[in-house]
């Protein structure tokens, strides 16, 4: 499952994740992309904080890349 939350400034990433969350199964592996600068923090403390996997967060040419497995 793919995300594209790119154009949206922190908090919105995380907080349409969030949304999304509900409709995600456990066990899935959701990419997520967001260009705000704050992604990489805000991805990590919102996995630690909803007991989610963050596998990986890249920069990618000015985008962030998260994967997480729920």
């Amino acid at each position: 499952m793919n995300l594209d939350f790119t154009g949206l400034k922190c908090p919105q990433p995380v907080l349409k994740l969030s949304v999304a969350a509900r409709q995600i199964d456990a066990g899935t592996m959701v990419e997520i992309e967001a260009d705000c600068p704050e992604f990489p923090n805000d991805i990590k403390a919102w996995c630690t904080k909803q007991q989610k996997v963050l596998i990986a967060c890249h920069d990618v040419g000015g985008k962030y890349k998260a994967q997480v497995q729920f």
